[in-house]
């Protein structure tokens, strides 16, 4: 992977300013059929996977109750990490980019919605929603690029602390939740310019304080309490769970636009990008996840990615629905389509971490090579 002006071979050199404008109206006429078409049983969907979370969660919580028989500990554990992976994935993750917003349910809408994580629901809109989305894949401005804390681009400059970086991975990996509320708070940039000691910077810290204490409270302290003689195993039981959780949500987040075939794009790109380019670098900088359909609801149809990205807004349920109409676009216009199953696209993943954790090889220039803009001459 490497920021696409820079490449020898441009994947888009063959597509006109008008294909790409072309390209843009034929996804806002896929967007705007959903948008028509959906209706009751997309609300029966997204309540039938809050009632069946819930109940989960509580029938769990419920067994672990008498997790100091090892039978009891390894289903209520299994039961519960799989009530969090549905609660932050298909459920938090979607309710919160607003793709229930239409519903006028006050009890499923992005702006009352809280969710089982430390990071506070509004700064991760904002992190997500407005800038992650706006900037996919623009190195130096989309921060959820590695996290700002990885060097996840060959043209990224290299220094010998990138030689941590699959440990960093790793332990990202294994406390996600908190890595993202440390990714919202853009916490490593402000530790450095000092921006920590700015009021607003010092309200956001309180906010994600608070959750972390509510968390640390209802996980840790609470149920295990609740448990009597299976408070140890209970707390154990809770710790694995977050753990698989975020274990799992960091996959699946990986695989969406750090696999093989994944472009990535330098800040002058997208000056005065237009909408038909913005739905361009979409297509070019996400990755989708192949396999069956409870994988995509564990994954929150994160495994279209690709889908999502185009229409964060949409109703996750209807990704699989329109990914042939999108894929189909994709190769009539010569462009590739990144897919793979899990395995495959966590292993691209990793290896890209691991391999840019060590300097560039030198490679010999290319005869001629002139730096290639997001679309051809006269956009």
């Amino acid at each position: 992977m490497t920021v696409i002006q820079k490449k020898a071979v441009n994947p888009i050199a063959h597509l006109t300013a008008e294909d790409i404008e072309i390209i843009g109206k034929e996804l806002d006429a896929i967007r705007d059929r959903v948008i028509v078409d959906r209706g009751e049983r997309d609300a029966r969907y997204i309540r039938k996977v809050i009632k069946t979370q819930r109940t989960l969660e509580i029938s769990s919580r419920a067994v672990l109750l008498f997790s100091l028989f090892p039978p009891a500990w390894i289903l209520g554990t299994a039961g519960l990490a799989v009530a969090k992976i549905l609660d932050n994935m298909e459920i938090g993750h979607n309710v919160l980019h607003g793709q229930w917003d239409w519903m006028r349910d006050p009890k499923i809408h992005s702006t009352t919605w809280d969710w089982d994580h430390v990071s506070p629901a509004d700064q991760w809109k904002h992190s997500h929603n407005e800038l992650h989305h706006r900037y996919t894949n623009v190195l130096g401005k989309d921060n959820d690029l590695g996290y700002g804390i990885m060097r996840v681009d060959e043209d990224q400059p290299w220094s010998p602390g990138h030689l941590g970086q699959p440990f960093y991975n790793l332990l990202n990996a294994c406390f996600f939740e908190y890595g993202i509320a440390a990714y919202d708070l853009e916490l490593g940039e402000n530790l450095r310019n000092g921006g920590h000691k700015a009021p607003e910077f010092r309200a956001r810290a309180k906010a994600v304080g608070r959750k972390i204490r509510r968390q640390v409270l209802k996980d840790y302290v609470v149920h295990p309490l609740l448990s009597g003689p299976s408070f140890l195993t209970t707390l154990a039981a809770t710790f694995t769970a977050n753990l698989i959780r975020n274990l799992w949500s960091h996959s699946v987040i990986m695989c969406g636009h750090f696999p093989s075939g994944v472009e990535t794009f330098e800040k002058t790109s997208i000056e005065g990008e237009t909408k038909g380019e913005w739905y361009l670098r979409q297509m070019l900088g996400s990755a989708n996840i192949s396999g069956p359909r409870l994988l995509h609801i564990m994954t929150g149809n994160l495994s279209y990615q690709i889908e999502h990205h185009l229409f964060p807004d949409l109703p996750s349920n209807r990704y699989q629905e329109i990914a042939p109409q999108v894929r189909a676009l994709f190769d009539r216009y010569g462009l590739k389509y990144t897919s793979g199953p899990l395995p495959k696209q966590v292993a691209s993943a990793w290896w890209k971490i691991i391999r840019l954790s060590l300097p560039n090889r030198k490679r010999k220039a290319p005869k001629t090579v002139a730096p290639a803009p997001l679309v051809s001459a006269g956009a």
